[in-house]
């Protein structure tokens, strides 16, 4: 009989993300699409690195035997005996012990898509003192030819008539430790309810990124309720040295023959972090839930390859430990039409924001004239892009997003410079920067309009920014006062930050003009607005933070009636600083108009 061949453990899943629930709702529409597409562009990546890399073969010689192939010992449709043993030893071979037997079953056709080739079977599992106190469980699943025996010191043993496998039940991950948010005013009722909602977390979810701790992590184990034991059907002969290598670890071969076992997988894809259970000393019973199915190689080696794309996304920084999980959830209790619709509107988000940025970027590059136009609704976006960048960094959140939040806040920056007359002050020990108005924006009524907007503005902003940090220091617990502000700064810019949008609506208001603006711009971040407004249907979440997507829609639903409102002024500069009746100008006066633009 072939030897068990033991097989680690590959469910270490520890999620970390971010500053709890409301962050991931945020990010969990455009996160769900990125992922999507990273997990095909890894695997199609890795098909043709396979095809187009793998070593290649040597010429055959005439004169040379040909090569031996290697087939499978069994025939499609084979009847087959199971034995399933729970042992707390890796090697097997107790198999008199009928305590030790979990369950056995009888003529399972082999590689046959049928209702008989699938077996389950549930148990409650009484752990001993041993595994309490972070002992090893190990599961041996052997498999024999109907009527043959799978003990070796059976008179009627033969090693070509069964085969078998080790898997781990019980796996090892770091127990978390401390909660390090503890209320800043020491309310020693927040401390207790903190600690039992860190205890009721390590039974839930995998959200442990704030739950990090300075030393060495204290690991324990975790009990996999569900064992899925796939037979792949496969009967592919192999040359005996060219094996692919995402196979060659599961095939078992019998050295006499040369040829191999069947293939046996312990699928553990749909076994999430949150389903596993902590194995201390509280604990009596444990559920244990066993299935015997076939599964098609390319199924087989469908997972193996997310799997590997989870992987590589991890080790780059651009998966978060626990958001395999969370993709995995969306396949497993999602809707699969309302997942198909989900994958094309997070594809069209996607196309949508691109094309936003460009005209953006295009507007505000070719923009010579700020008349109409709110500069300190510009500066106030850097200011926000700032704090929300100082929020991801004091959250440890993944390089990519904390890249892309970078690139975010110079390109507000650089807005600025578009919007006003930036200048370096050198009379001073260290050089400052000084922000002058631009003659265009300073010399109408713009300036006075948009002064008047910020000046009411403010004083809403401010009393919701003190009331909102006020609750979050009374109420909410944070790592230190420097977390608290950034925290209360970062939820009040996600919660007002359509304020910052209303100097325009007064400007517009005031000209009784928006020829000004920026309206392909504008008209694409509409339609994500939209999508977003679908996603607060699609994505569970609190109501509060439902209807706060809608915040957004108002304030464009007010700018489309400005637009219908407001006739199209002929006279005033559109975005790129010429207007209507300059057609028919002289070719040098519009050159000198532009000059003088310039040198604004």
């Amino acid at each position: 009989m072939a030897p068990p061949a033991g097989e680690t453990a590959a469910v270490a899943e520890a999620a970390a993300g971010g500053d709890g629930q409301q962050q991931q709702q945020r990010q969990a529409g455009g996160g769900f699409g990125q992922s999507i597409t990273g997990i095909i562009r890894i695997a199609v990546f890795c098909y043709f690195a396979s095809k187009f890399f793998s070593p290649k073969q040597k010429p055959v010689d005439p004169s040379q035997p040909p090569p031996h192939l290697m087939s499978n010992l069994f025939h499609k449709g084979e009847p087959l005996d199971m034995w399933f043993y729970l042992s707390e030893n890796d090697k097997f071979n107790d198999f008199g012990n009928d305590g030790a037997l979990v369950w056995h079953e009888t003529n399972i056709p082999y590689a046959v898509w049928k209702p008989e080739s699938t077996r389950t079977f549930s148990m409650k599992y009484y752990p001993s003192e041993a595994l309490k106190n972070n002992g090893s469980l190990y599961a041996h699943v052997f498999f024999a030819r109907s009527g043959f025996p799978i003990d070796p010191n059976d008179p009627e043993y033969q090693p070509l008539n069964c085969f078998g496998r080790t898997h781990p039940v019980a796996t090892y991950l770091p127990k978390r430790k401390a909660d390090k948010k503890k209320s800043l005013l020491g309310n020693p009722k927040d401390s207790a309810e903190s600690s039992a909602q860190v205890e009721t977390s390590q039974e839930v979810d995998g959200n442990d990124s704030e739950l990090q701790d300075e030393g060495p992590a204290e690991w324990i184990s975790y009990w996999k309720p569900n064992v899925t034991i796939n037979l792949v059907d496969d009967f592919t002969r192999y040359p005996q040295h060219g094996v692919p290598p995402n196979i060659a670890p599961y095939i078992q071969v019998e050295p006499t023959t040369v040829n191999y076992y069947p293939i046996v997988f312990f699928n553990e894809f749909w076994l999430l972090r949150d389903k596993l259970i902590a194995i201390n000393e509280t604990v009596s019973e444990l559920p244990l839930n066993i299935e015997v199915s076939p599964i098609s190689m390319t199924k087989w080696q469908l997972f193996e390859q997310i799997e590997q794309s989870f992987q590589v996304h991890r080790s780059y920084g651009s998966m978060l430990d626990g958001e395999s999980d969370e993709l995995k959830r969306v396949f497993l209790e999602g809707n699969p039409y309302l997942l198909g619709v989900t994958m094309c509107v997070s594809m069209l988000h996607s196309v949508f924001d691109f094309l936003a940025f460009k005209n953006d970027i295009q507007f505000w590059n070719k923009n010579k004239s700020m008349e109409g136009l709110s500069a300190k609704s510009v500066v106030l976006n850097f200011i926000c892009q700032f704090i929300i960048f100082l929020y991801l960094l004091d959250n440890d959140t993944s390089w990519m997003i904390l890249a892309s939040s970078g690139v975010g806040v110079c390109i507000e920056f650089w807005k600025i410079g578009k919007a006003m007359r930036i200048e370096v002050d050198r009379s001073g020990m260290i050089p400052r920067l000084r922000f002058h108005d631009r003659e265009s924006y300073a010399r109408n009524k713009t300036k006075e309009y948009d002064d008047m907007a910020i000046k009411f503005l403010s004083y809403v902003l401010l009393l919701l920014v003190a009331g909102f940090a006020i609750y979050s220091l009374a109420y909410e617990r944070h790592k230190s006062w420097y977390s608290w502000i950034l925290s209360s700064l970062t939820s009040c810019v996600y919660m007002f930050g359509f304020i910052m949008m209303c100097p325009q609506l007064f400007i517009n208001y005031k000209l009784k003009s928006v020829a000004h603006l920026p309206w392909r711009q504008m008209t694409y971040k509409f339609l994500n607005t939209i999508i977003d407004d679908l996603f607060a249907f699609v994505i569970k979440m609190p109501m509060l933070h439902r209807l706060s997507v809608f915040r957004d829609d108002i304030i464009f639903l007010i700018y489309l009636y400005q637009r219908w409102v407001y006739p199209v002024d002929k006279t005033r500069v559109n975005e790129f600083g010429f207007g209507g009746e300059d057609d028919s100008a002289d070719p040098k006066k519009i050159t000198d108009q532009e000059d003088d633009k310039k040198t604004n």
